[in-house]
């Protein structure tokens, strides 16, 4: 099995990793104008970009001046003469981005933009730390032999990203505490990585998305976001100030343990009154089972059963639009994103919460705060996973361990 290449980034300065991150998240993109979204000067924008191109991570190829209204001006770019937008090389570099869920393991590689190249799922009986590490290294290494395909060559891999619910220190690899899971204290980085010999970054999985909502979706252009994930848990990610928000502890944004709901309702954390008793997937379930006496059903049944207008089903997605609205609204006044991106296997059924969640969000909106665009976008397991991919890619333009340069 191949170990990680030695590909290292030219990347000197911290105007060298400003450069590259322009161009991965936002390119095709001229030098002019990198130079007006920076504040660099041209001079600088050319000397941090030669030394890439020299190493094949980011090419320039002409183009035609682009007609859009906020382009830089032909004056701008020099009257007469082509743009040289710059971009990355997509198979400069390989990543896999692992998602780690009490039922199935998904896997993805990833070039370096985080296009989805490959995809393998299996599923999980044993839920052990020492039994999932185990299938994640057989995923990993079915998905590095992926890689060596003659007829769709790739780049050489990087790094392996986990994305796992719960508390994650992701400076040291470790899942402190996954109630899903059933896990504490697992030095997942470290176990992993001595299966596979491929530096491993561990991190929290609704975190992984944001940072892929920054670096490559939605949160490209926005000054600040929250994307919230609705499903078996409730969770939350923030993109602040220029940054995906860790939280001095490695924690922030857990929405789903606001206590907001009755505080008889006991969460899988342990906890009375977190959001989720209410608002997760699970919780809408039971509820609609005790409230209909109808133990038997599922999840689809349960959706079926208050599309068709059954009023105690309904009251169940009723009752977890009104939480969600009043949690997403704490939220917004307390950190004022701009826009809220509703995502998650979870929004399924968003249709039958949508409009009392959207009414308690007004209702408990402050001032301004209710300006904030709520955005459903729907998310797949593949790209949790991606996710995962997109912390690797990002821990390598800037240099940080295991992934040094």
């Amino acid at each position: 099995m191949p170990t990680r290449s030695n590909r290292p980034l030219p990347l000197a300065t911290p105007a060298g990793v400003e450069v590259l991150t322009r161009i991965l998240t936002q390119g095709p993109i001229p030098r002019v104008e990198i130079a007006r979204r920076t504040g660099l000067s041209q001079a600088a924008v050319t000397k941090a970009v030669a030394p890439l191109i020299e190493a094949g991570f980011v090419t320039d190829q002409p183009v035609a001046v682009p007609a859009d209204d906020d382009a830089p001006s032909r004056a701008e770019l020099g009257i007469g003469r082509p743009v040289s937008p710059l971009t990355v090389v997509p198979d400069s570099i390989s990543v896999i981005g692992l998602k780690v869920t009490p039922t199935d393991l998904i896997g993805v590689t990833t070039d370096f933009r985080a296009g989805i190249r490959a995809v393998r799922h299996q599923q999980v009986t044993d839920l052990s730390a020492e039994a999932v590490i185990k299938r994640l290294a057989e995923l990993a290494k079915e998905l590095i032999e992926t890689l060596d395909d003659p007829l769709d060559p790739a780049g050489p891999l990087i790094g392996i990203g986990v994305a796992v619910s719960g508390d994650v220190d992701a400076r040291h690899g470790v899942v402190r505490d996954s109630p899903f899971m059933g896990w504490r204290d697992v030095p997942m980085a470290t176990l992993l990585t001595d299966q596979v010999k491929v530096p491993v970054v561990v991190t929290n999985d609704v975190r992984a998305l944001t940072v892929a909502e920054h670096w490559f979706g939605v949160g490209v252009d926005a000054d600040s976001f929250a994307v919230v994930t609705i499903g078996s848990g409730v969770g939350c990610g923030l993109y602040i100030n220029g940054e995906v928000v860790s939280g001095a502890h490695g924690v922030s944004g857990e929405l789903g343990h606001l206590p907001l709901a009755p505080g008889d309702l006991v969460c899988t954390c342990g906890r009375r009154g977190c959001v989720e008793t209410v608002a997760s997937s699970d919780a809408i379930l039971a509820r609609v089972r005790e409230t209909t006496g109808r133990p038997e059903l599922d999840l689809s049944g349960a959706i079926e059963l208050a599309r068709s207008g059954d009023a105690q089903a309904r009251e169940a997605f009723d009752r977890a639009g009104e939480v969600i609205g009043s949690a997403l609204a704490a939220m917004v006044n307390l950190v004022g994103p701009e826009l809220v991106v509703i995502a998650g296997e979870g929004v399924a059924d968003y249709d039958l919460y949508d409009q009392r969640m959207r009414q308690a969000f007004a209702e408990h909106a402050f001032g301004a705060a209710g300006d904030c665009r709520l955005m459903l976008r729907s998310h797949t397991f593949d790209d949790w996973a991606r996710g995962a991919a997109a912390t690797v890619i990002r821990s390598y333009v800037r240099g940080e361990p295991p992934l040094t340069r």
